[in-house]
């Protein structure tokens, strides 16, 4: 591979006590605890709307888990308000139905009402370090380049960018460096509640209405046949706030390379036209769908997992699958099935997803080994492939998230660096505020 040497002199706009980049899930709670707990907060958004998958990504239902007290159950109480709440309790857990349109306004409300600067379509193109302390970003706006200066910076990228390029050890996917596919959701309208069915996943044993005939084998059989594309083994159907709607988490391209803009760019064409083929199968062999209408789409496909950013602590299998307590847990019972869409097929990678058992996640998985004045939140926190593909999912990002702000607004005030700050203050400031932690 060819390089040039690159330099410019850029401005350094200004100077936080925490910037926040990425405003997902983890994110957005990390930006509003980070602002509550009295530091100058600025979150960063290289989309032009905020919410990440919970809203640009047009994914619903909100899955997962924590303990009572957190900051996911204010983010879904603002969510649903107005709403006669959806809340599905299947073999995924609960099942928190959404309207993401609808989403983008009120948490962009819900981050501004704490104070927080919030730039849209502003990319992060590379953190600025002082030894091994990063002290700022460099950032991209239709202005050009430009810096701003943090005490903390927070990841939420879900892909551990800030880290990484500040230096940081990571991990990808499994040990043959194989990864989770991505997905593209869509949400159709149209649907006839009188008959139509919901299906949570290829393990559902949901029936066709009319038939003695599972959903999820006729899923299989219909892709055997070529009529839903390749590897898309089971169309899942999930309900949003508004009757006669249904998100479809279906579309599947696996081999991506997630780091890679081309491979990317080659998994977006490929699951677009993937939307029009199951639209042909619902409307053609379900009932209740025969009329459903395509509403909207994600902006970008669904990455399920890239970098996993080594830390001072690893949440490692045995965690998540015997739910074993942590004495610095930042995040209490937290739970979702390990979830591991094949990397290399249909249907999971293990068969079916595997039981997980509420766990904790502690302090050490969102500092990052070897650099001072950063955390990380979200999927990208420090943690192995088959935890992850159960901590990845958005009511335990915005739990991590919540701990990593808190972190950063607490470290500012001492003047010190989160690791100097340590698990016990963060632990305290978060049972203060009402987050069950035992």
């Amino acid at each position: 591979m060819k390089e040039i040497n690159y330099s410019k002199t850029i401005p350094l706009t200004s100077e936080y006590d925490t910037v926040v980049i990425g405003s997902g899930p983890a994110g957005i709670a990390a930006a509003v605890a980070s602002a509550r707990g009295g530091a100058e907060t600025l979150l960063v958004e290289r989309l032009g709307a905020i919410g990440g998958n919970l809203t640009l990504g047009e994914i619903c239902p909100i899955l997962g888990s924590v303990s009572k007290g957190t900051m996911a159950d204010e983010i879904k109480d603002v969510l649903a308000k107005g709403h006669e709440r959806v809340e599905a309790v299947t073999h995924n857990g609960v099942e928190f139905g959404i309207d993401a349109t609808e989403a983008k306004e009120r948490l962009t409300a819900f981050v501004a009402k704490a104070g927080v600067d919030f730039l849209p379509l502003t990319a992060f193109i590379d953190a600025i370090k002082e030894g091994d302390r990063v002290t700022g970003v460099i950032l991209s706006a239709q202005s050009g380049l430009f810096a701003v200066g943090a005490k903390v910076v927070i990841d939420a990228t879900g892909d551990g960018a800030v880290a990484a390029a500040a230096g940081a050890g990571y991990f990808v996917g499994r040990d043959d460096g194989r990864v989770q596919p991505c997905s593209l959701e869509f949400t159709v309208d149209g649907v006839d509640e009188s008959i139509a069915i919901t299906a949570w996943g290829g393990s559902d044993p949901v029936k066709i209405p009319g038939t003695d005939k599972e959903y999820r084998v006729f899923c299989r059989e219909k892709c055997e046949a070529g009529e839903l594309p390749e590897n898309v083994t089971i169309v899942r159907l999930h309900r949003t706030l508004h009757p006669g709607e249904r998100t479809v988490n279906a579309t599947q391209h696996n081999g991506i390379d997630p780091l890679d803009p081309f491979s990317v760019g080659r998994a977006e064409v490929d699951l677009r036209e993937q939307i029009g083929k199951c639209m042909d199968f619902l409307k053609k062999y379900i009932p209740g769908y025969e009329n459903c209408r395509l509403k909207s789409s994600a902006s970008y496909p669904g990455v399920r997992e890239s970098r996993r950013i080594i830390g001072d602590e690893t949440l490692c299998d045995a965690d998540v699958e015997q739910g074993l307590s942590k004495r610095d847990a930042v995040v209490h019972d937290a739970w979702f099935l390990i979830d591991i869409h094949n990397p290399k097929g249909g249907g999971q990678a293990e068969g079916h997803a595997r039981d997980a058992k509420p766990y904790d996640i502690p302090y050490g998985c969102l500092l990052v080994r070897g650099l001072e004045g950063i955390l990380t939140s979200g999927r990208c926190i420090s943690g192995t492939h088959r935890a992850h593909a159960s901590y990845r999912v958005m009511t335990v990002c915005m739990a991590t998230g919540e701990a990593a702000g808190t972190a950063a607004a607490l470290a500012v005030r001492a003047g010190i660096t989160p690791r100097e700050l340590g698990a016990e203050a963060v632990i305290s400031a978060l049972v203060t505020k009402g987050v069950c932690l035992k």
